[in-house]
């Protein structure tokens, strides 16, 4: 089954923003950016877009990528009067991404973007909020019941933004999760597992044999081949898959949402004390 990336999100959506009318005040997000990139363009066009469905509303704050400095993100994360405040990666490379991300309050940080956020959500605990990216991956699995807990899980990078939580996720719902570097070219793992999530950003690396029948691919790794963007897994895989990812309109749509659905699970607990 190929899953439609834009319906899934669509509920997603719809649900967080059920649960946004009943807010004093919709949530408000505040997104800071410094890279001026066609690629930083699209995302930022596409979470505006996506605000509005979510309930919510979003704040551009937009610094020249030529002159924006590492102090001058970081006052700005740390004035921001918003219920959420995301960091548009990349910045420029004048900007140090780790000390800016970081500024972000763990009450305001809906992409888990800063080391006070992911440290609750690697310690797994109660009240913390899951990264997009791998909560797409919990929303692909949960709508179509498949439980991760024994399974065998291939997880290809280790990025902050793919790799590093979607293994720690696949692992606290008790799969048995094997991190693979793209970089080792050793993709044997593959074949044994009954899901994959890969964010390597290699144009059409994974081929139909490398997997197991009936295998789930998440193909959360995005790049560009001939000008056309791709992902990780050629889409003939999908023949041999149970479920599988398209790109785009894969993960990146649901990834968008369950952002929102954050942003409003932090509006919410800014609310109630």
């Amino acid at each position: 089954m190929i899953i439609d990336g834009r319906k899934l999100a669509e509920a997603v959506l719809a649900r967080a923003k059920a649960r946004a009318a009943r807010l004093p005040h919709p949530p408000r997000m505040l997104v800071i950016s410094a890279n001026d990139t066609p690629a930083t363009r699209s995302y930022l066009a596409i979470k505006k877009k996506r605000a509005a469905d979510a309930g919510c509303i979003l704040h551009e704050l937009r610094f020249d990528a030529r002159t924006a400095t590492t102090e001058e993100l970081r006052t700005a994360v740390l004035a921001a009067d918003a219920d959420a405040v995301v960091v548009q990666l990349p910045l420029s490379d004048r900007a140090d991404a780790r000390i800016v991300c970081d500024a972000i309050p763990a009450g305001k940080d809906a992409d888990v973007l800063s080391a006070a956020a992911r440290m609750k959500c690697d310690a797994d605990e109660y009240d913390a909020l899951v990264p997009p990216v791998a909560g797409a991956v919990a929303e692909i699995l949960a709508q179509n019941g498949i439980d991760p807990a024994g399974k065998k899980a291939v997880v290809i990078g280790s990025g902050w933004l793919v790799g590093k939580p979607c293994a720690t996720w696949l692992s606290h719902k008790g799969a048995e999760v094997a991190h693979v570097s793209f970089r080792s070219g050793d993709f044997s793992a593959l074949k044994d597992a009954d899901i994959v999530v890969s964010g390597a950003g290699s144009p059409h690396f994974i081929t139909p044999e490398m997997l197991k029948e009936g295998a789930v691919l998440v193909d959360a790794g995005t790049s560009e081949s001939g000008g056309v963007l791709a992902g990780d897994a050629d889409p003939a895989c999908a023949d041999v898959c149970a479920l599988f990812t398209p790109v785009p309109g894969g993960v990146g749509p649901i990834a968008v949402a369950k952002l929102f659905e954050n942003a409003v699970t932090l509006a919410e607990k800014a609310t109630n004390g």
